[in-house]
């Protein structure tokens, strides 16, 4: 699944890891401040945050296109030397990129938060008649936000018009790597459907998960500071009362709760998706022999193939129906967490409209970082359960022993 497209997987994945902490830290201990060497300086402290797409190309962001672009330069010239793969321009370069674009729209969704300060600030004015509120002015707010929009849907949607061709060379490398290896992995179980159906699902998974999972990362990186940042108003929290940091601290509290109660509720329903893959192949190929061969796909074999594929279909449905009610409750009590968060601070009156919008917004928008298994739980079973059907070709063609959902299978009088 991996050697197919990355250098070394192994390796690389674990210097790309350490490569970008590594980056991270420097550019937070060392870099950052380091932009007035070349004319690229931070502004001074206290500075109004600029609203609009101009805030995109400020001296600031300048300086960090450079800087990224200078660790992904290094980055990609060692391991070039090192492993020049042949789809090394589509999953180094094309990885960076991916990344640099998923931190860029998050850096969107910042611009937009910042312009909910003044617009809901000018909303309550205009509202309560504490000032006059021009249409101009109203029209020069809605104008500003057409941009910020403009932006993000631009480079959303060039965004997932590489994304999709990324994907797709992944499962081309896949599909390759496979049929060069086709008379060692025929013989196992489903091989074919294994081939074409699970590689393109994992291709169509991996778009949502992985770009999703950047995206989670990247919102973090970008957002804590942002929910830091308007903590000042904030002073307690419902029951526990005062505690440092309280909307960081809240939000990944409930964070972490939905995540291990979804964990805890959906433990079987990978395997479940694995061997409902299993029975429908099995089901599929003997009624396709059935189709040359007349002794085939006859009673009582058909008959106990297609109960199999009941048997498990039934199996999920139960299983998923209380994951789902489980889901369900916490993600709409989830729409509501943060204005019980906000309560005491909003019927003491310590914050306008613009700043609880702000930090209505960054609150969301953390908590869906932290909740990314949450939002993804369901994708993630079928990807877990694809993975352990590919996992049979990678243990075949290492020569170590299936995995125990297949061993399973033939011990039950399957073909291996």
């Amino acid at each position: 699944m991996f050697v197919s497209f990355f250098p070394s997987p192994r390796a690389f994945f674990w210097s790309a890891a350490l490569w970008t902490l590594a980056c991270v830290l420097m550019w937070f201990f060392f870099f950052k401040e380091a932009g007035h060497f070349i004319g690229l300086e931070n502004p001074p402290d206290g500075t109004p945050p600029v609203i609009g797409v101009m805030k995109f190309l400020t001296k600031p962001f300048l300086y960090f296109y450079i800087y990224f672009a200078a660790a992904v330069a290094i980055f990609a010239a060692l391991w070039w030397r090192i492993d020049p793969h042949s789809y090394f321009m589509w999953s180094v370069l094309g990885s960076a990129l991916i990344m640099f674009v998923t931190y860029f729209q998050v850096e969107v969704s910042v611009a937009i938060n910042d312009w909910y300060g003044p617009f809901y600030d000018m909303i309550q004015a205009a509202l309560s008649k504490s000032r006059v509120v021009t249409g101009q002015e109203f029209i020069g707010q809605m104008l500003i936000f057409a941009w910020i929009a403009l932006i993000a849907v631009t480079v959303a949607v060039l965004t997932n018009f590489f994304v999709s061709h990324y994907v797709f060379r992944w499962r081309t490398a896949m599909n390759n790597y496979y049929l060069a290896h086709w008379s060692e992995l025929r013989s196992i179980e489903g091989a074919s459907q294994r081939v074409q159906d699970d590689t393109m699902r994992f291709a169509q998974n991996l778009e949502d998960l992985g770009v999703s999972f950047i995206n989670s990362v990247m919102t973090l990186i970008a957002f804590l500071p942002v929910l830091h940042s308007l903590e000042s108003a904030v002073s307690e929290l419902p029951i526990v009362g005062a505690i440092p940091y309280p909307l960081v601290t809240a939000s990944i509290v409930w964070s972490i709760f939905g995540t291990g109660f979804l964990a805890l509720i959906g433990m079987k329903l990978p395997g479940l998706e694995f061997r409902n893959q299993r029975v429908e192949a099995a089901y599929r190929k003997e009624l396709v022999l059935g189709e040359d061969d007349p002794s085939r796909a006859q009673p009582p074999s058909i008959h106990q193939l297609f109960a199999d594929v009941r048997h498990n279909y039934f199996r999920l449905y139960f299983n998923y129906l209380y994951f789902n009610i489980g889901r369900i409750i916490y993600l709409q009590t989830d729409n509501i967490f943060p204005y019980l968060i906000l309560a005491p601070t909003i019927i003491a009156g310590k914050i306008t409209l613009g700043p609880m919008n702000q930090i209505i917004n960054a609150f969301e928008q953390v908590r869906s970082s932290f909740q990314y298994l949450v939002n993804s739980w369901t994708d993630i079973i079928r990807m877990i359960s694809i993975y352990k059907r590919l996992r049979a070709f990678e243990a075949t063609l290492r020569g170590e022993a299936l995995p125990s959902l297949d061993q399973e299978y033939i011990a039950q009088g399957g073909e291996a």
